[in-house]
This record gives structure tokens, sequence and C-alpha cells, in this order.
């Protein structure tokens, strides 16, 4: 503390100011402020006559050039200055009480130092991407993480509009995130895929919030490339779907083994007693109907099993759970009681059809698992209008229920059913996975799923979907009801390397009024083709070798017209549309001879 007193504002001070004088004490006491003081005359003398005014000064921050040690040095003071009255009611001098605070914000300035050097350090060194950007669609900064992931200079990214590097099908979803950001909203873990230089698309998940200053124009940005995430996502997505799959193998082996109990039966009874046609007949309408059966649960497998991209889509909740009804059996045991009741005809949802097949397996799976006794489950399909709910848009929507008479679930893992990888299932015997992808699947449609408990015994499942009206189906007209059609002048080539699928084949085709050649492979069929000028070709996809889809490749450059059927087996349909386009003919395997007329049909219109 000082005073300065009178006219020449004499400096009387505390022990507590003499140190902060420095060399400058003992001979600055009671002489004139601005003799000892003279660097600062400029920057206090001013203050201190406001204060011989009357007015009182405060400052929390006070920067000086002071001399005190033999040069000059920055120097900071918190203080007051107060007014010291005479007897007239004038002001004899003024008080200061101050704070030297030089060494705190000398430290404080380092560690700002510090701390820009480390993000700068951060910022140079990181992976993530870390920009500015502004609302008329350029960057303005950009960290060397841009040009190293993308292979593109800082120069190119800084000069051309950023869109010029989005992915094409990213860019609307880009636009709302940017009209968000102008409106003054911070968005968080959005997915925007960037183009490298030769093309090959990244997949980053960004944050980006508005700058403080709305006039600026700007917003920041960092992105963090997830394409590692999405691949150990899609396996254990995968892996899940299999698990799923795994689980109904002892269900689907002893459906299997009736199925094949049946047609072999059949089969055995017609070769003992083949001269009696309506008993013939009875028996090859039974052997039908079980290798259809088991079709379905081939096809159900084979649409579990595939890898695909989520594809939303009205989809007729009549027609699949019809379609599912086998599986879910399979799956749910023979000590579970299945009901489903019956779903009004018209009534679809806005879903990706095999993930919704994938989710139904998966409640039925976890409701035949919580009835270790055996119990009912029971799947409804109810309309509902949706008004105020906070997990739904205003709207219709279908609620597909999947109810259990199990062991139920307590609150708090129902609290926790829908996060990945939580289960109550013992160590081998689940991953976690199936509920939280029930919820995914929902919420990705644009609906939601949720849990009603019915202590002590019981659980329902519900999955709320977009509803769509769908039409209804027309009972096509089958095959065998179809006039026949002359095929005697026509010529099938077919090739396939199972000897008994191939007789099968050129039987059904004689049968049909065809001229019928067979190779046993694709070299061999090249080689019949050259000599036998078919009018249609038969080929199977998978053969050792060369595979049906090359197959198909070298005859399009020799006959780039010739109809080409495929009978295939698997669920991939890729390799074929390479070959000859997505008008690709695919005949699934196993089919029956009405089967092949509707597929030759299609085939040879117009040939």
């Amino acid at each position: 503390m000082f005073i300065a007193w009178g006219p020449q504002r004499i400096l009387l001070y505390n022990d507590g100011y003499s140190a902060m004088l420095g060399p400058r004490h003992p001979a600055g006491f009671a002489r004139p402020f601005f003799e000892t003081w003279p660097e600062v005359i400029d920057a206090v003398g001013s203050l201190m006559d406001r204060v011989f005014a009357g007015e009182p000064v405060h400052m929390d921050d006070l920067v000086l050039t002071l001399h005190r040690n033999g040069y000059p040095e920055e120097t900071h003071f918190a203080f007051s200055y107060t007014p010291l009255p005479d007897e007239n009611g004038g002001v004899a001098g003024l008080f200061c009480a101050c704070t030297e605070t030089t060494a705190r914000i000398t430290t404080e300035r380092r560690q700002v130092v510090e701390a820009k050097r480390e993000r700068d350090r951060l910022f140079e060194m990181s992976r993530d991407l870390f920009g500015v950007a502004t609302f008329d669609g350029y960057l303005t900064s950009i960290n060397p993480a841009w040009s190293r992931q993308l292979g593109r200079s800082n120069e190119e990214l800084l000069a051309r509009p950023f869109a010029e590097i989005i992915h094409p099908d990213d860019l609307a979803a880009t636009g709302d995130v940017v009209a968000a950001i102008m409106g003054g909203k911070a968005v968080h873990q959005f997915h925007v895929r960037l183009l490298k230089a030769d093309g090959t698309p990244i997949a980053f998940a960004w944050s980006a919030v508005p700058e403080a200053d709305a006039a600026s124009g700007s917003f920041y940005t960092v992105g963090r490339d997830i394409t590692e995430d999405l691949r150990r996502e899609e396996v254990l997505r995968q892996g899940h779907k299999m698990e799923a799959v795994g689980q109904l193998t002892g269900g689907l082996a002893h459906d299997f083994n009736n199925l094949l109990q049946a047609a072999h039966g059949s089969l055995d009874l017609i070769l003992r007693r083949p001269d009696d046609p309506e008993r013939v007949a009875r028996l090859a309408r039974n052997g039908l109907q079980a290798t259809e059966r088991g079709a379905k649960l081939t096809a159900q497998l084979l649409a579990f099993s595939r890898a695909q991209k989520l594809e939303l889509r009205p989809t007729d909740m009549t027609g699949l759970i019809a379609g599912m009804h086998e599986i879910l059996l399979s799956s749910a045991g023979p000590l579970v009681r299945v009901a489903v009741d019956e779903v009004r005809p018209g009534l679809g949802v806005i879903a990706d059809p095999t993930q919704l097949e994938m989710a139904l397996l998966n409640l039925a799976i976890n409701a035949r698992d919580a009835m270790p006794e055996g119990g009912d489950l029971t799947i409804a399909v109810a309309e509902r209008t949706v008004g105020a709910d906070p997990s739904l848009k205003a709207g219709a929507y279908v609620e597909i229920s999947v109810s259990d008479t199990g062991t139920g679930m307590p609150a708090d893992v129902a609290a926790r059913a829908f996060e990945p990888f939580y289960t109550t299932k013992g160590v081998g015997k689940g991953t976690g996975l199936g509920l939280s992808q029930v919820y995914a699947m929902a919420t990705q449609a644009g609906g939601t799923a949720r849990i009603e408990r019915r202590l002590p015994r019981g659980t329902t499942v519900v999955m709320a979907l977009p509803l769509v009206r769908t039409a209804t189906e027309v009972e096509p007209v089958r095959p065998d009801q179809a006039p026949a059609a002359v095929y005697d002048t026509r010529k099938v080539l077919v090739v396939d390397d199972d000897d008994d699928v191939r007789l099968f084949l050129l039987t059904s085709l004689e049968t049909l009024g065809f001229e019928v050649m067979a190779a046993r492979d694709a070299e061999h069929g090249l080689a019949v083709l050259d000599g036998a000028d078919p009018d249609l070709m038969l080929v199977d996809f998978a053969m050792p070798g060369m595979n049906g889809a090359r197959l198909a490749e070298i005859v399009r450059t020799r006959r780039p017209d010739l109809p080409i059927i495929f009978a295939s087996g698997y669920s991939e349909t890729a390799a074929i549309e390479d070959a000859v386009g997505a008008s690709a003919v695919l005949l699934r395997k196993p089919f029956g001879v009405s089967d092949l007329e509707a597929v030759l049909r299609v085939a040879l219109k117009g040939h």
C-alpha cells in the first residue's frame, strides 16, 4: 500500500510496497512519486489526475514497463486508487492498495503457450480431420490429416468447394447438416464419405459446431475414419446372424430328417408298387410337399446368412409371416406352442424384409430360451395410430408383438436389454447382440422397439414400424393350369456337373417336348454349343473349374442373344448379374417341373 500526498504526490509506503520497489527502496521514500517512477508518468499520471479530481479508480490488470532491475520489464498490477479528502472538502492525496500479478500472469501465459503448442502438435499429428469451413462451401483451415487420408494437397483442398470431395450419395445429408449448423445447432455423429484422389470413398463420422460469432459465417468440424469400425460392426453382425442360424441347427436337423423320411419313404413305396397309378400319385404328392417344406427352410437360412445393406421398402406382413412359419416352428422347438394371429390383408410396413425376418427369428429364439420347460409363443400384428409419443413421430404404425409365457424379465434387465453386448445368458450362449439388432432395425426403419413385462411370468417385445398399405395379392395361374405350349422344335443345352440333377433336367425337358443336349461341365458345354446351335441354355451356377457365370460371359461373346437360365441353390446373384446383367433368369433349387416350365416360358418369350 502507498499514499501519494499533496501537489507533488509525495510517496509514502509500507513494507509490502518496498519489496515491489526493488533497488529503488529506500531512496524512493518521501520523494515525489514520478521521481521514483519516471517511466510510468504517461500511463499512471492521467489516472492519478482523475483521483485528485475526486474519482476513485480501480483496475484488475494495469500493464506497466518498469526499469527497477536495470532493464525494461513488463509488469502487471491489480489496484484501486481512493481519494483522501482534506479539511476543506478537497482532495489532499490518494490511497492505493495494489497487488503485483506479474508472476501469475507470466505463468498463465506460459501455460497458454504450452497448451497451444500441445494443441498444435495434436492438430498436426492427429489422424482425425480437423477443419474450419464456411457456409458458402469452402475449407479455410485444415490439419495435415486431410492430405494424408485423402491423398490430396492442402492447396487443392482449400481451393476447391468441399462438395467436390464428398461422395455424391452423401451430398443431400451434408446439406441438411450445414443448414442445421447455420441455424446455430451443433450436430454430432453424422456419417459422410469423402473421396480420395483416386475416387476411393472413405467413411467418416463427423461432429460440427457453429462459430460463436454468427456473423463469421463459418463452423468447426472434426471427422474420424470409421472404415475399420464399420468392418468390425459388419463382422459382428454377420457373426450374430450365423450364431442365430447355429441355434437353429438342432430343430432344423429334426425337421429335415422328417422331411427326408417323408420323401424317401414315398419314393421307396412307389418303387415297390409302381403299377398302382392312384397310389403312386398320392405318394408323389406327399414327397413333393416334403421337398417344398425343405426348400422354404433352406431359402430362409440362405437369406439370413447372406451379407446385405439395409434396404427399406414396403413389406407385406401377411406374406412375410406366412413365409416364416416353418422356421419359426423350428426355432421355437418341440416344447413351445407357436400361435400366429391372423394378419389383415393389405397391412404392410416400411422395413428391410430380411432384417425384419431376422428380428422375428431373434425374438422367437429369446422366447424359447425364456421357456426351458416349454410354454406359449404368440405373434400378433395390429395397426396403431400414434399421437404424442417420445419415441415416434405422429402417424400410423404397425405393432408386431412377440409374447412368451416364460420366466419374465426383471426391471434392471429390461432397462438394459437393447444395449449391444448386454446378455444374461451364460458364456458361449449369446453375444448380447440379438435385441440390440431388433432395436436398431426398428429405429432405422423409422419406428421403435420396447419391452412390456408381465411379471412374475412372461415378456412381450413390441416392434412399431411405419404403416404402409400393400396391394392384396392375386393368386397367379399355376403353370400346370396354363395352356400347354409346344416345344418340339426347340433345343436346350443343359450344363450341370451333378449326374442326378442332369438326369432330372433331361427327363423333364424331354417330357415338355424339347430336344435336349447335355454337358457335364462348362468346358464340355462350350464344345457342344459350337455344333448344336441351341435355342436356350440351362446352366448350373456352382461347378468345379469354370463356374456358370464365367461360362455365360464366354457364351455371350459367341451368341449374344441366346437365352440363358441359371439353376442355383446359392443366395448370391452378384456374379451372375455381372456376367449377363440384371436381367439374368434365375431358377432356384430345388424346383419342380412346373417351376421349370414357367421359367422356360419367360426365357423363350420373344425368341
